[in-house]
């Protein structure tokens, strides 16, 4: 393994990359591009949510989201990410359960028309699981970004982008593509 070379392990990292988005669900895609901006023209709200670099993602999208689909539309897009606050997320940890850390938030303000978005690699972190059961419950819909073989999430959430490799930092990087390429063509499809 320490005679590996940067060229080798570049054509790898980045050949299972392309080939990951080449065979993407199609359908699943579209599906949850429509869901994200059928949610903004409602005027309802988006919620996200993750944990470790999936959380990272979750606060990467406020950014480019508010931001992004506002620049040159008449969007008006209203997100929020569940793992933003770091205050409340450590007193809901600390004083109920970490488990809890994002269905203590949501049974709060999920509504009806309103989306959860949710990003897990293995697909089966408790606290993920927990929230997406009470957006089930509601009947909000999700939409779910997952890697290996997409676990709970894949096969609960009402949209399910699953890339199948056993690679954190890969399934990481597509789903950022993801999350930019939907926002990209939600912009030019309601530019002014």
């Amino acid at each position: 393994m320490n005679n590996i070379k940067l060229n080798k392990f570049y054509n790898w990292y980045t050949s299972n990359i392309l080939l990951l988005l080449k065979n993407i669900n199609f359908n699943n895609l579209e599906l949850a591009t429509n869901f994200i901006e059928q949610t903004i023209k409602n005027g309802k709200t988006i919620y996200i949510c993750g944990n470790g670099g999936s959380l990272s993602l979750a606060n990467h999208y406020i950014c480019d989201y508010f931001k992004g689909l506002t620049f040159n539309t008449k969007l008006k897009p209203q997100i929020r990410s569940l793992c933003a606050d770091s205050a409340l997320i450590s007193a809901i940890a600390n004083d109920i359960s970490y488990d809890d850390i994002f269905y203590f938030q949501a049974k709060k303000l999920l509504k009806k028309g309103d989306l959860l978005i949710l990003i897990s690699c293995s697909g089966n972190s408790k606290n993920i699981k927990k929230v997406l059961k009470f957006a089930n419950k509601i009947n909000v819909k999700s939409i779910g970004f997952s890697a290996f073989d997409g676990g709970y999430l894949h096969k609960n959430s009402s949209v399910s982008l699953n890339f199948k490799i056993n690679h954190y930092g890969i399934s990481e990087d597509i789903n950022q593509i993801l999350m930019h390429l939907i926002m990209s063509f939600v912009n030019l499809k309601n530019r002014k």
